[in-house]
């Protein structure tokens, strides 16, 4: 029988000959009306990537560009020829022919009618897009009597740990917390919606204090929250103090020294006093995610 012999490391092997990757296949493009202008873009593109890239501003609560879409704010609705009903831009995919209008009044209407429900049911103070939304559509909440009707805001504030606090009286069922605890980024399930119609509400298994859930801090409910519902307990703490001024705020951005992933941290300081850290949407290692001790993990600076 013959015995092969271990190839000699001073001779290597002869390569063979290098892989050769097919040519890229380009993305079919068609051609939609956007306002009265026509747009080409690829195949599969969002109407609301559409507008976005010829440079029509699309008002947006419950989308994130990290998240997969849930249509449930209807605030980004346009209007497509055709149509019976309007369509969510940030899921409708856009198709050939298609033609589109953005700021029609039935849009107007409608943005402006859903910016009304909402504030007239939660507390918007903290959420400054909103605010601006209102301003831009004219929205009038009074008309709909004051705030703190609806059955999310019947729920006292929830401070049950030293990290961050939970004010669901500013909660607009977005589910973007949701969608961020759930397969979009950290997989670990620990809040969800539960009840249904006014009685919808976010909630961990069997309404337990987060710290005998499922939770493990790593705070990126907080990082896509659009309305200050989820919020940092040291903001929150000077919210209430009234010292929190975003106006002396400056962000610096920097590297976590934990570990050896790399994530970009922007720090937010106040009074040369660390305030929160966030991390960047568009930084491709983390793409606004973070663990416990990217995102919490700067109290000790502050101690003297």
């Amino acid at each position: 029988m013959s015995v092969q012999k271990a190839p000699d490391l001073k001779n290597p092997l002869p390569r063979g000959p290098l892989p050769v990757f097919p040519p890229e296949r380009m993305a079919k493009t068609i051609e939609i009306t956007l306002d009265g202008r026509k747009v080409t873009v690829a195949e599969g593109t969002t109407l609301l990537e559409a507008a976005r890239s010829a440079g029509i501003d699309t008002p947006t609560l419950c989308f994130l560009e990290t998240l997969t879409p849930v249509n449930v704010c209807r605030i980004c609705v346009v209007e497509v020829e055709g149509s019976r009903a309007l369509v969510p831009a940030c899921s409708r995919k856009a198709e050939a022919g298609m033609a589109v209008r953005t700021d029609s009044e039935r849009v107007r209407l409608s943005r402006r009618l859903v910016l009304e429900l909402l504030a007239s049911s939660v507390d918007v103070s903290t959420a400054p897009q909103i605010q601006e939304y209102m301003r831009r559509y004219g929205a009038k909440p009074e008309r709909f009597g004051a705030a703190g009707h609806a059955e999310t805001v019947a729920q006292p504030v929830k401070i049950d740990n030293e990290l961050y606090v939970r004010d669901y009286a500013k909660c607009i069922l977005c589910y973007k917390c949701v969608e961020a605890c759930g397969v979009d980024a950290q997989n670990t399930f620990a809040i969800a919606v539960a009840g249904r119609g006014f009685g919808a509400r976010i909630s961990t298994e069997y309404n337990v204090p987060l710290p005998d859930s499922a939770c493990v801090y790593c705070g990126n409910c907080i990082g896509v929250c659009p309305t200050g519902a989820l919020m940092f307990r040291s903001e929150h703490g000077m919210r209430k103090a009234g010292d929190w001024d975003e106006t002396r705020q400056t962000r610096t951005d920097t590297i976590c020294p934990y570990c050896g992933v790399g994530c970009t941290l922007t720090v937010h300081t106040q009074d040369e006093k660390i305030v929160k850290v966030t991390s960047p949407l568009e930084q491709p290692i983390t793409r606004g995610n973070l663990c416990i001790k990217g995102r919490f993990g700067w109290e000790w600076i502050n101690q003297k």
